[in-house]
């Protein structure tokens, strides 16, 4: 007999960004399978997977390339440590890595999430200023944009700014200097007042993810760099959203021509299999690493399941994904395709906003009592049509597999403006300040 895997679950399991008495409240979604653009429940319910695994998905899931990539490694190795050792896959995903990366990148230091992947590059950055001494060492301070997530770990929440997931944590967290997003005019009076004491400036490129799809504008990155250059501040990119084609390039970075000191790479780069983050850094960091012992300039830092071997064998696997399908070439007339579909939802009375770079969209829904829970509902509805996706407040977030069909994205994009309409009907609000919908 089949276990009951809903109260299995509402008696153990501990969900993240999750208030569990809602969640106890309702029937929990068990997914069974996938394939493709598609989850399946434990009831055989069909489901257009809207949010790519949480953006990392990005070839479909179950693609015949990577299972057999991470069947074959599991032949030969599922795990061993880098700490005092190497192995094969793990040095030639490095080197695919430094090839694809922005100019200027050789170095990969690996860990699991982008949490750890942005927590890596601070200390980094903290101790190569530290480590070059003189005038330098009062480099201590990080420059970050407000509405900015980095990740859940106590560094990277310090560089956070949204107050609904980081304001409890204050007390505990490093202070830091806030610049409003797209500004370059305030980020160079904060650098020309504190630039001697600022080691780094962390930045999501382009667009801000869980901030709820805020978009920068063009040349903000660019600026960025030559601030930084200017001010002797290292510039930290923010890729574990953005990276591996979400924006329609490989990497964000790129749309701008720039090349950052350290680059944070996590999400897509297994497409959506195993847990893998990297953080990129130029020679001259590691370099200034470099020493005698007796010196302890080595980088104090690292994770158990570092450089996985599972997980890069998957990471090699989607590269070769990447050059044998052609992906980023075919997902152009699909963001296209996307950009025409969001039209229609954008009209719509009951939507604020719609914003998207490649295949990441924000439907703003305004604003809206936090009771109401109005993204949460847009998603319930969503499921009722056959499609997963999640809200950031009452922003609802569609960011599907980059290996999904133009069919199915019009299918998501219709089951997106029919759920909006119907959440905004279902709720106890004035439908007068919706006409269209009313």
């Amino acid at each position: 007999m089949q276990p009951d895997y809903a109260q299995l679950d509402r008696d153990c399991v501990w969900h993240p960004f999750t208030q569990q008495q809602g969640w106890s409240e309702e029937e929990p979604l068990m997914i069974e399978r996938g394939e493709g653009s598609c989850l399946f429940d434990t009831k055989g319910r069909r489901y257009l997977d809207g949010t790519a695994a949480l953006w990392c998905n990005v070839h479909g899931h179950r693609h015949p390339t990577i299972d057999r990539a991470v069947r074959e490694q599991l032949d030969r190795v599922a795990h061993t440590t880098m700490l005092g050792l190497s192995h094969p896959v793990a040095t030639e995903l490095a080197a695919r890595l430094v090839a694809i990366a922005p100019e200027g990148l050789s170095r990969v230091f690996y860990s699991d999430s982008g949490s750890t992947a942005a927590e890596i590059a601070l200390k980094i950055a903290f101790q190569y200023q530290q480590q070059r001494g003189g005038e330098h060492a009062r480099r201590t301070k990080f420059v970050r944009l407000r509405e900015a997530y980095h990740g859940d770990t106590i560094g990277s929440v310090s560089v956070g700014g949204i107050d609904l997931f980081h304001s409890t944590y204050r007390p505990l967290l490093f202070e830091t200097h806030v610049v409003e997003p797209g500004d370059a005019g305030d980020l160079e009076r904060v650098l020309a007042t504190h630039g001697e004491e600022i080691a780094g400036a962390i930045v999501e490129p382009l667009v801000q993810g869980a901030a709820g799809i805020l978009l920068q504008p063009e040349g903000y990155l660019r600026a960025a760099r030559k601030l930084c250059d200017r001010h002797g501040v290292l510039l930290i990119c923010d890729e574990v959203a953005t990276g591996f084609g979400r924006t329609g390039t490989m990497f964000a970075c790129e749309q701008e021509g720039v090349s950052p000191d350290l680059m944070c790479l996590a999400k897509g780069i297994t497409g959506g299999y195993l847990p893998l983050a990297a953080t990129l850094a130029t020679e001259e960091i590691y370099e200034g690493f470099l020493g005698n012992y007796e010196e302890f300039k080595t980088f104090f830092h690292g994770h158990t399941y570092t450089g996985n071997p599972l997980a890069c064998a998957a990471a090699l696997a989607n590269l070769d994904v990447f050059e044998q399908e052609r992906t980023l070439e075919r997902l152009q007339p699909k963001i296209a395709l996307l950009e025409e579909l969001l039209t229609g939802v954008a009209a719509m009375a009951e939507v604020a906003e719609v914003r998207q770079k490649g295949v990441m969209v924000g439907i703003d829904l305004g604003d809206h009592d936090d009771s109401l829970r109005m993204g949460h509902r847009v998603t319930i509805e969503a499921r009722k049509r056959g499609a997963f996706i999640r809200p950031l407040g009452n922003t609802v977030v569609l960011m599907p597999p980059l290996s999904i069909s133009e069919d199915e994205l019009r299918e998501l994009a219709g089951i997106a403006r029919e759920s909006v309409a119907a959440a905004i009907a279902s709720a106890p609000i004035d439908l007068s300040q919706f006409p269209q919908a009313a």
